[in-house]
């Protein structure tokens, strides 16, 4: 074959192709600004909930949309509310993000939430940040984890149908430690109980040892505690070495003082104790079971999830059924809408949905006792109360 003719047909052919070929669909990424504190007093609690968030995106990416691509931008508030601030002001302004996530600590999602309201870019808090007021700060805010109301308020009543008369409260100083003071002193005074002290704690490294000996010395029937969760065993083996269970007095918290995590490490200190919470290890739920079966694959045995990484896997199925729903172009006012009502029947924790009227989550509360299961301390679940709204938004209506 002449060599202009075996040119003249590879151009030929290189045509065919490039006509035939049909033309790459173009990507769009949707940009997601994640914050939490990967260092600080609660850096353990965002490995909990990052290594849910991984692990979701690595189980379901592919059930994106096709041209579809999801950038999460993670970025350490260092357990500080100004820091946080500053970090969502640039990614809303610099890295121009569709939708903010994350977030543990009350106050650092109370500094960012006005920010969503001047330049309507959504908050979905996916991790803690349990402080019942936060949504009512912005309408560009939206809470799939949990409200310390939901736990403190049932577990005051409950404590208060012991037949405990007198109880006392010792928290930590800040957002979640003040409505979980206030939620337990309101279910245990409705339901006949008395106050007789409250103490609270400073949030950064405390030495919980001075106030477990100050409630010793009050002896209420009853102490309430709450702590961040990354200092539970601490505050345990403070109970512990101070004989306080011994001296008679009962002790009951929300979930964050027995977290599954931290148990393998307390001894046998919490047996027998009664907590309220959205999750548990021990839940007996087939979508439980399945959540445990791919962080067992992912993890093994270097890690055990809790409560945190639950509700972080629970906002990434929310952020996936938005991007999906929308096929990643969504308007602020759009995110919002689709919040509303957005409900999860098959959460690891049960269903799970956000309420329309306050942009929160509604769940089940579960009444857990420690108790052992295979030679192993389990928060098991022996109550449940159903699809929970936060009772201080229902105590406390906009005015």
């Amino acid at each position: 074959m002449p060599y202009g003719r075996s040119v003249l047909t590879l151009a030929c052919a290189a045509t065919a192709v490039l006509v035939l070929s049909p033309p790459a669909a173009a990507q769009t990424v949707v940009k997601i600004g994640n914050i939490s504190s990967y260092s600080g007093f609660v850096a353990q609690a965002a490995d909990q909930a990052q290594k849910a968030v991984d692990l979701y995106v690595k189980e379901h990416e592919k059930e994106l949309p096709p041209g579809i691509k999801l950038e999460i931008m993670r970025r350490d508030d260092t357990s500080n509310p100004e820091v946080g601030k500053r970090l969502a002001q640039e990614l809303i302004t610099r890295e121009h993000v569709q939708l903010l996530t994350g977030v543990i600590l009350s106050p650092v999602a109370a500094a960012i939430a006005p920010l969503t309201a001047e330049a309507k870019v959504p908050l979905l808090i996916s991790i803690a940040a349990g402080g019942s007021a936060i949504p009512r700060i912005s309408p560009y805010v939206a809470r799939v984890s949990f409200t310390l109301w939901q736990q403190g308020y049932p577990i005051g009543k409950w404590a208060a149908e012991q037949g405990w008369k007198k109880g006392y409260t010792a928290v930590s100083d800040f957002i979640p430690g003040h409505d979980s003071e206030a939620s337990f002193a309101k279910g245990f005074t409705d339901s006949g109980g008395q106050i007789v002290g409250a103490v609270r704690i400073p949030p950064n490294n405390p030495d919980f040892a001075p106030f477990v000996q100050r409630i010793k010395d009050a002896k209420p029937d009853v102490v309430f505690f709450w702590i961040p969760s990354t200092q539970a065993t601490a505050l345990v083996n403070a109970v512990r070495d101070l004989g306080l269970r011994e001296a008679g007095i009962q002790i009951t918290s929300a979930q964050d003082l027995l977290p599954d995590e931290q148990l393998p490490a307390m001894g046998d200190i919490p047996l027998g104790l009664i907590t309220s919470g959205n999750y548990s290890t021990a839940g007996k739920r087939p979508a439980n079971e399945a959540f445990l079966a791919a962080w067992k694959r992912e993890y093994a045995d270097t890690a055990i999830p809790n409560f945190l990484s639950v509700n972080a896997w629970d906002g990434m199925v929310a952020v996936f059924d938005l991007v999906k729903a929308t096929q990643g172009k969504f308007t602020a006012d759009e995110a919002m809408a689709f919040f509303k009502g957005w409900k999860n029947p098959d959460s690891p924790r049960g269903p799970i949905m956000i309420d329309p009227e306050t942009r929160d989550i509604v769940q089940n509360v579960y009444i857990r006792r420690v108790e052992k299961q295979d030679g192993k301390l389990a928060n098991v679940e022996i109550a449940t109360i159903p699809m929970v709204k936060d009772p201080w938004k229902q105590l406390n209506p906009p005015k």
